[in-house]
């Protein structure tokens, strides 16, 4: 009988070669958060793709997540889409974040509607990003969503509750907010390895 050896062993004597993915291309699409920016892949948002943001309720800081990106893509003059926000977007905070609000479009719809709207917002070019909440939202109509953004050369943020977790995602990037310890946990990027939890505290 022949012995076994390790894998890791092979590869440390060079008798296998082992392939490593091709590094992803700066991204143009910072967080504005440093720590998370350092962290992923593209250094921010995965352009033209989907990310999911998944909160234990709604208010905990998912905004502010996203309020910096906002706030440039309409400083540039870019629309932006806010598909059924849980509550009316409170428009002196989102003023004093540095969104120009004349580029940011409220779409109000019926749960059942969410997804489908904010895909033919992010498929049709128009919109910079799409904010959305699609409660509903099976593995199928994330996948949409996903296609639709890389269509339209949109960034997508779903924010969904984080039981959905314990379901597989197409999104490029999935992040959930943990706030009992005030960090975020990236389950899911692409073009690398999900990197350690981060510092995130809500104002």
């Amino acid at each position: 009988m022949h012995a076994s050896t390790s894998l890791d062993t092979l590869i440390r004597e060079r008798r296998i070669w082992r392939g490593r993915p091709a590094a992803l291309p700066p991204g143009t699409q910072p967080t504005g958060l440093a720590a998370l920016d350092a962290a992923l892949p593209t250094g921010g948002w995965p352009e033209a793709s989907l990310t999911e943001i998944l909160i234990p309720a709604d208010g905990v800081g998912e905004l502010q997540l996203v309020l910096p990106a906002v706030a440039r893509l309409t400083q540039r003059r870019r629309r932006v889409a806010v598909v059924a926000p849980p509550y009316p977007p409170y428009a002196p905070a989102w003023r004093a974040a540095g969104v120009d609000l004349c580029w940011l479009t409220l779409i109000a719809t019926q749960c059942e509607q969410v997804a489908w709207s904010m895909e033919q917002c992010l498929r049709s070019g128009s919109c910079a990003a799409v904010l959305g909440w699609p409660a509903g939202a099976d593995d199928t109509a994330l996948r949409r969503l996903q296609v639709a953004a890389n269509t339209g050369q949109a960034l997508g943020f779903a924010f969904r509750d984080r039981t959905a977790l314990g379901n597989a995602s197409p999104a490029a990037l999935r992040i959930e907010i943990d706030v009992t310890r005030a960090r975020l946990i990236v389950h899911k990027c692409r073009g690398g390895n999900p990197p350690p939890p981060i510092a995130f505290a809500h104002a």
